[in-house]
């Protein structure tokens, strides 16, 4: 029977408030990677921005206008989501940097949930440094922060060593070594023996990268953790990932989920704490597995607002006194107006069972590409239910 622990619960946040305090703007838009034009990969920026809307409250977010659209809002706050009141949009690139250097005129500190250009930020007051939180990120860096026990086996190689260290005919995993920001356009790369090796463009632009074993996975769960401004690493949840055969993360489950073992919980608790100590302020969430044959390892750091964060934060709002309850994520991406799909979604909203927990337009910004995104969480008692449910949005919404 899946277990979970109690007490966790009980340390979920609220909202944004709750977990950096008053007089702090969360900035959640990765940089664009060092000599790509401003454009590159902006769809999935603007996206990114705009998640914490749902769960701001009172803490002011610099996010992307297309997260801001009037329609959107009013079925985040039907939900019962403490949505955010003080919401810095931009439309363009230019607007990007005014919000961000009115913010630090304003004598506010801002969170980074990915590290930003030095140019952009020079002298401003932040409560984690872009230093930090890309190192904290980077795919190298696990050796520094986990304890070996912990460890999937990883080789860090030369973008020079890279062929030799990929070869076909065997499995292995491919991942970006970076300080940068990530999570935008640098994904893990899967190989498995025999296939045909297609490198993902990260390659075309860095020059060091992991290479890790390929693990043949029975567990996969996100540990969701929190750092809040007294410096104190804690445990607030367990989830569960599902990632998709490129190793993508497709969505969570949560709610009462089968929990790892004592020793790997120990072990994020004390990889959280490690990175309190250097410095870091803010929510994080840990990937960690069980392969088939028992062995335990922390494969991802993710030290920034996550897909696995947000929802536990909406529970902590929509339904309190059932933490325990299942629940799983999703999101569906259309060609169309982000108004038709909310009304589309509006008889399975009203039925109750779903609530918006982000989303985006690019009609909102100067973007020319069109393209509209909807987070969702499907919320009930009965687990097949409730995966039955999300399966059938996935279906009617599929591109």
């Amino acid at each position: 029977m899946p277990t979970a622990s109690t007490s966790s619960f009980l340390d979920i946040p609220r909202h944004l408030l709750d977990v950096y305090g008053s007089g702090i703007v969360v900035c959640a838009r990765p940089a664009v990677e060092i000599g790509d034009p401003a454009g590159t990969h902006r769809l999935s920026r603007d996206v990114l921005s705009a998640r914490p809307i749902a769960i701001a409250a009172g803490a002011p977010v610099i996010c992307s206008a297309g997260g801001t659209d009037p329609t959107l809002l009013a079925a985040m706050r039907e939900g019962g989501l403490p949505v955010g009141t003080d919401l810095r949009e931009f439309r363009s690139e230019a607007e990007y940097i005014a919000r961000v250097r009115e913010a630090v005129a304003e004598g506010l500190r801002i969170s980074m949930e990915y590290p930003q250009g030095s140019a952009l930020l020079t002298g401003f007051g932040s409560i984690k440094s872009a230093q930090l939180v890309g190192h904290l990120n980077n795919k190298a860096g696990i050796s520094t922060l986990v304890d070996p026990r912990f460890r999937a086996r990883r080789t860090i190689v030369s973008l020079g060593e890279l062929a030799a260290a990929t070869p076909q005919e065997k499995s292995w995993v491919l991942k970006a070594a970076t300080d940068h920001a990530h999570g935008a356009s640098l994904d893990v790369y899967l190989h498995q023996a025999g296939e045909p090796i297609v490198l993902p463009a990260f390659t075309d632009r860095l020059v060091e990268f992991v290479i890790e074993d390929y693990l043949r996975i029975r567990r996969n769960w996100g540990i969701q953790l929190s750092i809040a401004p007294d410096a104190t690493a804690r445990l607030f949840a367990v989830t569960e990932q599902r990632i998709n055969r490129n190793g993508l993360y497709t969505g969570g489950r949560f709610g009462l989920v089968d929990e790892p073992p004592a020793e790997l919980l120990a072990e994020c608790v004390a990889v959280a704490q490690r990175a309190a100590d250097a410095g870091y302020r803010g929510l994080c969430s840990l990937d960690c597995v069980q392969t088939i044959d028992g062995r335990l390892a922390l494969l991802d750091l993710n030290f920034r607002i996550t897909s696995g964060s947000i929802p536990l934060l909406a529970l902590r709002s929509v339904r309190p006194d059932a933490l325990d309850a299942p629940a799983e994520s999703t999101t569906l991406v259309v060609d169309a107006p982000l108004e038709d799909l909310l009304t589309a979604l509006r008889p399975a909203l009203d039925a109750g069972g779903v609530i918006v927990t982000a989303g985006h337009t690019t009609s909102r910004t100067d973007n020319p590409d069109r393209s509209s995104t909807v987070q969702l969480l499907v919320l009930g008692d009965d687990p097949n239910d409730v995966t039955s449910r999300r399966i059938d949005l996935e279906t009617r919404f599929a591109a």
